[in-house]
């Protein structure tokens, strides 16, 4: 498997993951989000990729794109260690936490805003930093309150072991922290995200582990 990714890149960061949990070896192929306003946008990766974004994964002939369709592959394909519980309910409850980040919270601050802020709407940094913190802390606040309803989390967000729901949250507290949000009134999100960021699989998916880290 060939993962098109950039270190720094939240949807690339969750596959990272779920790959180092379910042990699938890959070869990561950098494509910098930045450099001569984004390798992303040139004609050899819009081939791959009209949405000109990352992640995408190559497993043969097929190229994925979609951070959580990919994981939803992987999981069909490769079942062993499962990211998702086996009891629909339970399933649907991962599958609404993994959602709330990449849907509800992600795209709101992920880099097409940010540029549209700054070259449209004429938001400088302190600006454009500010609506990435709103959001976030909106989004976690609703997030902490799921995973303490109902007493399904456990070390993870739905029990014992990480589930695509952690694959999902640990990206979005890294650029959390990164912003310097206030992250002091979600307890549950802190603690499974220190819990999360132990693990092996977990530490060779983050950014500065990338061989393209800057």
């Amino acid at each position: 498997m060939r993962l098109y990714t950039y270190f720094r890149s939240s949807a690339a960061y969750r596959v990272r993951i779920a790959l180092n949990l379910k042990g699938i070896p890959y070869q990561p192929l950098p494509v910098h989000l930045l450099r001569g306003g984004g390798e992303q946008h040139g004609a050899a990766f819009r081939e791959l990729n009209p949405a000109e974004l990352i992640p995408v994964l190559e497993d043969g002939p097929a190229a994925l794109t979609q951070s959580l369709a990919i994981i939803e592959y992987l999981e069909e394909r490769h079942p062993a260690p499962p990211l998702l519980p086996q009891a629909p309910p339970e399933r649907a409850r991962v599958r609404a936490l993994a959602l709330s980040i990449a849907c509800d919270i992600h795209p709101l601050n992920n880099l097409r805003v940010m540029r549209y802020l700054g070259s449209k709407l004429a938001a400088d940094e302190q600006a454009r930093n500010d609506w990435s913190r709103h959001w976030i802390e909106l989004g976690f606040a609703a997030f902490e309150r799921r995973l303490t309803a109902g007493g399904a989390a456990g070390a993870f967000c739905h029990g014992d072991s990480p589930t695509v729901a952690d694959c999902c949250l640990v990206p979005q507290v890294f650029n959390a922290l990164r912003l310097k949000c206030a992250l002091a009134g979600y307890p549950t999100i802190h603690r499974i995200y220190d819990r999360c960021i132990r693990l092996p699989a977990f530490e060779r998916a983050a950014p500065g582990a990338q061989p393209d880290a800057e």
